[in-house]
């Protein structure tokens, strides 16, 4: 039997958008509620780890799950989100739009996405290495989360970025086979039904 390791990132619950400092960010009280949608989800899954990117919002969505477990959550210094700019941006999306057309795009202050790509990858494959035929999970956030489907699949883009954006929390479950990353599904856990976001069999599952 080949070895298999399951990765379950989870991105973060409702962040209060008030608080600025992007490390400290809290969840609000509609985001710590829908925590418990992320243990539900995760409670039959065999879980062997809990690890989180370092910055509040993503190690308060699964340490409820980790604390029912008896884990203790890991931090993941660079699975955290990417960083934007020393400012506020008011226009959102038009600084997305931007970074998504152009991977090499970033404000004075701030990241790249394929600087984000680049360490959260090579944190991820790090991960997957040290746990082989374990099922982790990884508190994370929607930008890290979706570079890594990217640099799987070049054709996750823009379009899918934004369809996920509003949805906090979901899961995206990434299967790891000897030749790599064999499946990935992105699914919204926040509705009475799961429904999945995306999916996708590479090449290395045939």
């Amino acid at each position: 039997m080949r070895p298999m390791t399951i990765i379950y990132l989870i991105r973060h619950a409702q962040p209060d958008f008030a608080v600025h400092n992007d490390m400290e960010r809290p969840l609000t009280e509609v985001g710590l509620e829908s925590c418990n949608k992320v243990i539900s989800y995760l409670l039959d899954k065999q879980i062997t780890e809990v690890l989180s990117s370092p910055y509040k919002r993503a190690l308060d969505t699964v340490q409820g799950f980790a604390d029912l477990c008896g884990q203790v959550v890991l931090p993941v210094y660079d699975l955290r989100e990417r960083a934007v700019d020393t400012d506020w941006i008011e226009d959102f999306s038009e600084f997305v739009s931007k970074q998504w057309e152009n991977f090499d795009y970033k404000l004075e202050g701030g990241e790249s996405l394929n600087q984000v790509q680049t360490r959260c990858i090579r944190a991820l494959e790090a991960i997957v290495s040290q746990h082989q035929n374990k099922n982790i999970v990884i508190g994370s956030h929607g930008t890290a989360i979706s570079t890594i489907i990217n640099y799987y699949d070049k054709d996750y883009g823009l379009d899918h970025f934004n369809r996920i954006r509003g949805i906090m929390p979901f899961v995206a479950k990434l299967v790891f086979e000897d030749k790599g990353c064999s499946s990935i599904e992105i699914i919204d856990i926040m509705g009475n039904e799961e429904r999945k976001l995306y999916e996708r069999a590479s090449e290395s599952s045939e």
